[in-house]
């Protein structure tokens, strides 16, 4: 599988094309900074754009597409239903919140943020609901283990198409991707430079240096090679073009599997099984 460019797409299990990289807006304030972000990815050739409810900056977000001049069914955006919204009647709500917010009329990816006990099967109810009105292109789920996953699944009418997840080399979530794999639903990484920790570390540098790229670039291009779907964040616009500049390598099987060998299961963010928020 070649990714070749920031358009190409993998196929959804229900057919839609989701971009394989996209930009992230997490903890980017709301106001200028998002939209100069948002635009100058935009600007630099990105389709996909990924932001939640709780991460404050959907109207910013909303604000930059209709600035880009880029016409909407070109673009991808994904926003999260919050826990405290979880539910049946609460998550409709909060899906038209999000909606008018982004000032659209659709949004491409839906996504439950947190597996929240005794809540996210309503919650996907009503998820299956907006998408089968044709108010979402696609539904999936953020954080969920195997197990949320399996259980979710027991009474799901639709299957999650995508499970957004904390994905890196120190995290390589062998488990979860060989079920998601089986079950054909498209895993999409969150940090995946665990934060900037991993841009420090010495087998990656030493794999960057070989093909005359920067740490970043390697990791990003080792989730593409491994087919998970990226959206690294920055605020940026130098970092935001660089992080895209991927496209015109690959990385040979013995550094994939250098990269491979770092993973040790550790997590920058909250584990899902673990989380009172």
């Amino acid at each position: 599988m070649m990714v070749t460019s920031l358009q190409s797409t993998v196929t959804l299990h229900n057919g839609v094309q989701m971009p394989w990289f996209g930009l992230g807006v997490f903890q980017v304030s709301d106001g200028q900074e998002v939209v100069d972000s948002v635009l100058a990815a935009i600007k630099a050739g990105y389709r996909s754009i990924d932001t939640a409810a709780i991460y404050g900056n959907e109207e910013g977000v909303g604000q930059a597409i209709k600035e880009s001049g880029v016409d909407r069914s070109d673009l991808f955006i994904t926003s999260k239903v919050w826990n405290a919204d979880q539910g049946y009647e609460t998550t409709l709500k909060a899906f038209d919140t999000s909606l008018q917010k982004l000032g659209l009329d659709y949004l491409d990816l839906y996504l439950i943020h947190w597996p929240t006990a005794g809540k996210y099967k309503d919650t996907w109810k009503a998820l299956e609901k907006l998408y089968s009105e044709g108010r979402v292109k696609a539904i999936g789920v953020s954080n969920f283990h195997v197990h949320h996953l399996e259980d979710l699944l027991k009474d799901a009418a639709i299957k999650p198409m995508v499970n957004q997840v904390e994905y890196h080399p120190h995290l390589a979530q062998i488990e979860l991707r060989a079920f998601c794999k089986e079950q054909g639903i498209q895993l999409e990484a969150w940090s995946p430079l665990k934060q900037g920790e991993l841009l420090t570390n010495d087998t990656i540098n030493a794999i960057a240096t070989k093909y005359g790229k920067s740490a970043a670039q390697v990791i990003l291009r080792w989730d593409l090679q491994n087919e998970v779907v990226t959206i690294p964040k920055s605020a940026k616009e130098q970092r935001i073009i660089d992080n895209a500049n991927i496209f015109d390598f690959a990385l040979a099987e013995e550094d994939m599997e250098a990269i491979n060998r770092l993973n040790k299961d550790e997590r920058v963010g909250p584990d899902p099984d673990n989380f009172n928020f």
